[in-house]
């Protein structure tokens, strides 16, 4: 591998921290075209209650549908720990907390979960993208006789 040097390691790990912090931001405020093109078009994703999605696209087209206008997302990520395999690949472990919140059966109800992201990041034509995301949670809460995820369309 060649090595990246000291500033470019740190402008590496910088363009990856605002890569992240954009993906919270556009899933929070619902903006699915900044979303969608943080992810590289092969991304593949793997995330806690919802099925596997093969494709930047794929996903793109289910999460409006799951995180529609009735539910409110706060992600929170932090702590990250990313090693480079290469100059242009890296690997990342992201300590994560979510906050979901919906109306069901005329309630307010919620949903707390507390895990890691475990994700890849790719560098290509000079911007780092998404290149896969695991989400595995370590421990989840929810108000009473909540549902999650729920049934927005219900």
């Amino acid at each position: 591998m060649d090595a990246l040097s000291g500033i470019e390691k740190l402008n590496a790990l910088e363009a990856i921290r605002l890569l992240k912090a954009k993906r919270d931001r556009a899933a929070d405020t619902k903006d699915w075209a900044l979303y969608e093109s943080l992810h590289a078009a092969d991304h593949q994703s793997h995330n806690g209650d919802y099925p596997a999605w093969t494709s930047a696209r794929e996903m793109i087209e289910n999460l409006p549908k799951i995180m529609g206008p009735g539910l409110i997302t706060m992600h929170h990520s932090h702590t990250p720990e990313i090693e480079f395999d290469t100059p242009t690949t890296a690997r990342g472990i992201w300590a994560m907390t979510g906050l979901s919140v919906w109306q069901q059966d005329g309630a307010d109800h919620w949903f707390r979960a507390f895990g890691h992201y475990h994700e890849t990041y790719e560098k290509r034509d000079g911007v780092w993208l998404f290149t896969s995301r695991r989400l595995e949670y370590y421990h989840t809460m929810r108000s009473p006789g909540a549902v999650f995820p729920p049934r927005l369309d219900a």
